[in-house]
């Protein structure tokens, strides 16, 4: 024998429930309504008081909620004026507003380099730029501010390639064609960002890219119009964007393994049409 209890259910009871609340909510909200109404219509209209519409509410997801409008709040923000400012005086941008340092590193084996050329070094970054330079023995670097005397506010970056070029290994009068000239860069890769050669290997295409006595890489310089500097696996070219990338078209195919006589006839070809252009 299988007894099964049951639990009565409250289904019938919900929805009685449900009304009579509803119910009492609307009455509740009617009542405040109405203390309000009255309320405000006791209210002396002579002094100046403004009367507000009181709209209840009747929803069901919003009990006891009563929304407030005011009749009279229909102005809007003015708009503030706009602000003015005088033109600045002549001359108040040619110089820089605040006296800035730059910090430029020396390798090791350049540091007695710079010692024999700091005569011809800091003689165009004051001359030229108008900066102040001084050499920090210690830190093994070279250290330029602005002075007074610097007229343009990009002195101080063309001061920084100027030495950083010198720092990499170029001359110093070819260093200076970077203050003269505003469209000259510099731009360094190794052999590895190339081709990854070890051993041998690497020593063959380091010497395909030098050739014998120089003979390649002078080539390269004048067929491209541009300065190469071969510091072991390091490759760095000062030149325009264009030259730029004509000389290492021509080292990376050095590197990948052709034969001089055919980057020759490429930069032969290459040269020509710049000639060309140039007339």
């Amino acid at each position: 024998m299988v007894v099964a209890h049951t639990q009565p259910s409250t289904s019938g009871a919900a929805p009685g429930h449900k009304k009579s609340r509803r119910k009492t909510s609307k009455k509740s909200s009617n009542a405040i309504a109405s203390k309000l109404v009255d309320r405000d219509a006791d209210m002396d209209l002579n002094e100046g008081s403004t009367i507000t519409d009181v709209i209840p509410v009747q929803d069901d997801n919003i009990d006891d909620e009563v929304v407030m409008i005011d009749a009279e709040s229909t102005s809007l923000p003015q708009a503030s004026a706009v602000l003015t400012l005088p033109p600045l005086a002549d001359g108040a941008q040619s110089g820089p507003l605040k006296s800035e340092t730059r910090r430029i590193p020396i390798p090791p084996h350049r540091m007695t380099p710079l010692k024999k050329d700091w005569i011809n070094l800091f003689g165009p970054l004051t001359e030229i730029l108008g900066l102040q330079v001084r050499m920090n023995v210690q830190r093994r670097s070279v250290e330029i501010r602005t002075s007074k005397h610097t007229k343009e506010i990009g002195s101080l970056q063309k001061g920084a390639d100027f030495v950083k070029a010198y720092a990499l290994g170029f001359d110093v009068n070819d260093a200076i064609a970077l203050l003269r000239l505003d469209d000259l860069y510099l731009d360094s890769f190794e052999i590895k960002d190339v081709k990854s050669l070890q051993g041998d290997h690497l020593s063959r295409a380091i010497g395909r890219i030098a050739g014998q006595d120089g003979k390649t890489k002078f080539t390269i310089e004048n067929a491209s119009r541009t300065r190469i500097v071969l510091a072991d696996t390091k490759i760095h070219i000062m030149g325009s964007f264009q030259n730029i990338k004509i000389a290492r078209d021509a080292i990376v195919s050095l590197i990948l393994g052709s034969p001089p006589g055919k980057v020759y006839a490429g930069l032969r070809t290459v040269s020509s049409r710049m000639r060309h252009r140039a007339l």
